[in-house]
């Protein structure tokens, strides 16, 4: 493995659902530690301050949260009742592996349901709902589940590696969503470290996105940015059942930026730049909206009086189940785009976006 590989490995199969990021805050500290001035807000997000020359304030934000569950109630009969952490199909949970943190250690369970051969014909042919499936990690009672350190409110994650697939250019693991918008930010800040660029660059990775963008909501006002840019994972249109009205985003035809979500449109003079910066430095980017949905530029562009705000995105397949997939080609162009960026928002630049 290379060292992207190793950095988006590291970060996909670290544990962090919203709320429990320890494990996947220690990854990103790490990795961060050495490119700038580390602080943490009061909710768990990091950020790191990189110096270029005296100048905005540039926020990077990718969210280290990723969807899971929390144990709401074991049954007597040593099943775990659990609720969601962020948004889950139904249909991609069943037979699934998922591992519960407890205090005594890692414990390994399946999430099950009623046997179809248990049900009327006209029940199998409806998706069964999460309300009705259990996580059994193999007990035969309530006793034995607490034996092993199951305790109401503990932390499920998906059990699920990093795995390079055929052809050595796309990648398959749990958590794309957004590690993969935090690895851009990372490896973007080690491209600049010991480089002049004419502003103050904040990565920052946030915390609890997935239920309400909270940890962006607390970051920004740490930061105080004149201007921002939300690196995430975006949801890619090239499976079959998706029609070209649906969406155009395909794997492997470079980085995307969003024109539309349900809570923020961009700063138009901000997404403009963005456009011809890549045509400039011969990146492709894909034109993307979401009409349900956002990211943390919802509430960072909303910071006091306004903040010019773009989403930049890695296209990634079958987000928020167990495994997406996402490529290479697609993540260096992002980290190539961004870093050629960074070096055009100097001071009159930044100002000119709300001029």
């Amino acid at each position: 493995m290379d060292s992207t590989e190793i950095l988006l490995k590291e970060l996909t199969e670290a544990h962090g659902v919203p709320g429990y990021e320890t494990e996947i805050r220690a990854v990103v500290r790490h990795y961060l530690e050495p490119l700038g001035e580390l602080t943490q807000d009061k909710l768990g997000s990091v950020i790191c301050r990189q110096t270029g020359t005296k100048g905005p304030r540039v926020m990077l934000a990718g969210h280290m949260d990723e969807i899971g569950f929390m144990v709401k109630r074991i049954t007597k009969e040593g099943f775990i009742r659990f609720l969601p952490l962020g948004g889950w199909f139904d249909q991609v949970l069943l037979g699934q592996r998922v591992i519960i943190k407890t205090g005594k250690g890692d414990v390994l369970g399946v999430i099950g349901a009623k046997p179809p051969h248990l049900l009327t014909a006209d029940a199998r042919t409806k998706v069964v709902e999460k309300k009705d499936m259990y996580i059994d990690i193999g007990a035969t009672s309530e006793d034995e589940v607490r034996e092993a350190g199951v305790q109401q409110g503990d932390p499920v994650v998906p059990a699920a590696d990093f795995q390079v697939l055929a052809g050595g250019r796309t990648y398959l693991s749990k958590a794309f969503d957004d590690r993969v918008g935090v690895a851009v930010m990372v490896s973007t800040m080690q491209k600049l470290k010991g480089k002049d660029h004419p502003n103050t660059i904040f990565g920052a990775a946030t915390v609890m996105e997935e239920v309400g963008i909270r940890g962006a909501t607390t970051s920004v006002e740490a930061v105080e940015p004149d201007v921002a840019i939300i690196l995430e994972s975006d949801i890619a249109g090239d499976v079959p059942g998706i029609t070209p009205e649906e969406s155009t985003i395909k794997l492997g035809q470079g980085p995307t930026a969003l024109i539309y979500d349900a809570r923020m449109i961009p700063n138009l003079k901000l997404r403009d730049l963005v456009l011809a910066t890549a045509k400039e430095i011969g990146v492709n980017v894909q034109l993307s909206s979401i009409e349900s949905g956002a990211t943390d530029g919802a509430a960072i562009h909303l910071f006091r009086t306004g903040v010019p705000t773009v989403v930049i995105g890695v296209a990634a397949r079958h987000i928020h189940s167990h495994s997406s997939i996402v490529h290479r080609k697609d993540f260096d162009d992002a980290v190539k785009l961004l870093v050629a960026l960074l070096s055009r928002l100097d001071s009159a630049t930044v100002a000119d976006l709300t001029a």
